[in-house]
Parts: C-alpha cells; structure tokens; sequence
C-alpha cells in the first residue's frame, strides 16, 4: 500500500506545490485511489506512473475548490485517454450537483458511467482489495475522514486445528485458504477460524479539513497512519482565528495521545516554504510536532511517495 503525495498546498497552489491531491495506490497491480482533486491534479498525474484506467475510485473530502476544482479535468482527460470502466466516485452531494451542472454546460460527455455515492450518508464501500468507511470531521463545511483497509491478507492454514477437525488434505484445504466459507459433515465452518494470520490488516487514515483531530479517534482504531492536515504552526493558527484548520502541536497531540505509530502532516498554508532559511518554514511546523509526538513523523511534499508494508512499517520511497 503506498500513498503518492500530488499537492501539499491549502487554498491555493505556490511555485513548488500543488493543491491537494493524494494517490493510494494497491500493493499488488496498478490499482489506486484518489483522495480529493485540486486544481491542476490531472497535471502532476502526468508526472507520474499512475493511469486514469487503473483509477478504481474518487473520494472527495469536502467541497472546498483546493479539494475539488480539478474534478472535472480528471474524468475529461479519463474519457480522453478511453476510459470506458465505470469510475465511483464518493463525495459530498454538492459535488454531484456541481459535476452535473458542469458537464452540461460545458458538453462533457463521458464514455464511462459514474457511480456517485454521497458521503454525507458515512458509507463503507468495498473494493476488490481494499474495504473503505467514512468519519465526519469539523470544518467550516462538511468535511470527512475515509479509511482504507486492506481486505486480503496472508494467511496460512491451522493445520493442528483442521486434523483435529478431521478435514481431509485437498479442496475443502484449498477453500478456507482462500477465505471462502465451507461445509463439511454437515456443518457450516468459517474460513478465518481455521486461518493464522502473519500480520494485522494495513490501514491508512486520510482526513478532510479539519480543526477537531480527536474526532478521529475510532477511524484511527487498529490504523497505522494518518494523514491529516496542519494547514499552520500554533502561534499561526492562533493570528488565523476560527477558519476549520488544525495547527501542528494540536495534530501531534493527539497522535500521541492514541499511540499511533506513523503520521502524516499535509495541506501547509501556501506561506510556509520548504527552505530552512525562509521564515516561517515547513520546518518550523516539523519542529512543533515533534515536540508533541514521539512516533514516526512525516511531512509531505509533492510526488513524495510511502509505502506501508505488511509489517505495518511505513517509510517514505527513495527515488528509484
């Protein structure tokens, strides 16, 4: 499972970083995700090995332009390219109206069908490879929180228990290998009751705007990431006022409160620069979080990819 940062900028984009935009991709195959769609979003996929066929599913957190903007762009450049497998796409209900509303006026024709699932409902949707739920987050609209969870996970087989069992060698073995329930003299077995697993579930926590992070606390159970923004530095924050963010202390914070072994700071103000030297600096917001969270801490930057491995550890990739 590896997460590909495409803009790490809040509400507008800046000379070296786009608007949000992340891509989770699967750990077998070319399949991915994308979390929210800034303006500009189909132009650092070009930069990319990633391809609109393989995009299996949209999420938008909420409907703020630097999430959305570039919506419209991605399935045009889809429909492009010849897309014709049907794309979901789960999002605010004002996103529906808009996208619709968009593609009239503007004649955008789509050769493949959109399935729309409105996330004010907190769906869980489940892929192949990978189970998704919705959390709602506070914000100055209505933003939300999507967990993925990896569905299939190395298992071998309790040998002890299925001779105990007396379950013959063969395609009953074969079947609850695979997760698939089965029946044997007569009575009904469940496959995970026979399975031992290696390791746990990987799951990756990505989250909207928002300025309550203890909001998260269930979507975050058993998770070994999240991704969330710190949009400014406390003393920033502060001078902001009210405006739905959270700040890097605060974010930290709570991480550390809950033990969660990696996290992920994204959506800095477009004040903030990479350099050490400028001020304020990205930096500055590192700094601030360490002082409050003792687990593996990253900031993104744009095409900034990690890898979550099945071991749960999570580290960034370094250049191929």
């Amino acid at each position: 499972m590896n997460l590909l940062f495409l803009g790490t900028s809040a509400g507008v984009p800046t000379k070296t970083r786009n608007v949000t935009g992340i891509a989770l991709r699967e750990s077998k195959g070319k399949g991915w995700y994308l979390v929210d769609c800034g303006e500009g979003t189909q132009h650092q996929v070009l930069h990319t090995k990633l391809s609109f066929h393989s995009l299996k599913a949209i999420f938008i957190t909420h409907v703020h332009g630097d999430h959305c903007y570039g919506l419209p762009g991605i399935l045009a450049s889809a429909a492009m390219g010849g897309r014709k497998a049907p794309l979901t796409i789960v999002a605010p209900a004002g996103i529906k109206t808009w996208l619709e509303a968009t593609c009239e006026v503007t004649q955008l024709c789509l050769p493949f069908a959109l399935e729309f699932i409105a996330s004010d409902d907190l769906p869980s949707v489940e892929f192949e490879n990978i189970a998704v739920e919705t959390f709602s987050l506070s914000h100055r609209v209505a933003s939300y929180a999507y967990t993925f969870t990896e569905r299939k996970i190395d298992a071998a087989l309790d040998m002890e228990k299925l001779a105990q069992k007396g379950i013959p060698r063969g395609p009953l073995w074969g079947q609850l290998k695979q997760g698939v329930d089965i029946e044997f003299a007569g009575e009904p077995l469940r496959s995970q009751d026979y399975l031992i697993f290696k390791n746990t579930p990987r799951k990756v926590v990505i989250a909207g705007d928002n300025d309550q992070p203890d909001l998260l606390s269930e979507a975050c159970a058993e998770a070994q990431v999240l991704v969330h923004e710190a949009t400014y530095t406390e003393e920033m924050a502060e001078k902001a006022g009210d405006v739905g963010h959270s700040y890097a202390k605060l974010v930290a914070a709570f991480a550390e409160s809950i033990k969660l072994p990696s996290l992920v700071l994204t959506h800095f103000s477009p004040r903030y620069q990479f350099s050490s030297h400028a001020s304020p600096s990205i930096e500055d917001i590192r700094k601030e979080a360490e002082g409050a969270y003792s687990g593996s801490l990253f900031l993104a930057r744009d095409f900034g990819e990690y890898t979550l491995e099945k071991t749960g550890y999570f580290s960034e990739v370094v250049g191929e």
